[in-house]
């Protein structure tokens, strides 16, 4: 028997795959400019972190903020990622947390 899969082709999973991905690659950026090594053995911990916290705030700010997943998602999570690289010793440049005020003060108050 030959399983086929379906899964992929959902408009939710596929909706859900590019907010991850834009996750991955806004990580990857965000930590470019942190001057932070993508081999630092601490990043996993603070990853962890960051995607507990996450979980944590995004559902309830991207309803306060009234807006669409894909357009902030990525930003909440730096947010998140900025506040767990410094719970784990990181020094996060302000310049490199996304230029979004609003979102942040959402994503604190969410987390207090």
């Amino acid at each position: 028997m030959t399983d086929i899969d379906t899964f992929g082709r959902d408009p939710q999973v596929r909706y859900m795959r590019s907010i991850f991905a834009s996750l991955e690659a806004a990580q990857g950026r965000f930590l470019g400019s942190a001057g932070i090594s993508p081999g630092d053995g601490r990043l996993r911990r603070a990853r962890e972190d960051a995607l507990r916290l996450f979980d944590r705030s995004w559902m309830a700010v991207l309803q306060r903020a009234n807006a669409d997943a894909g357009d902030i998602a990525a930003d909440i999570y730096l947010i998140c990622l900025g506040r767990a690289l410094e719970l784990s010793g990181f020094k996060v440049p302000e310049n490199s947390y996304p230029k979004r005020a609003d979102l942040k003060k959402l994503v604190d108050e969410v987390l207090a």
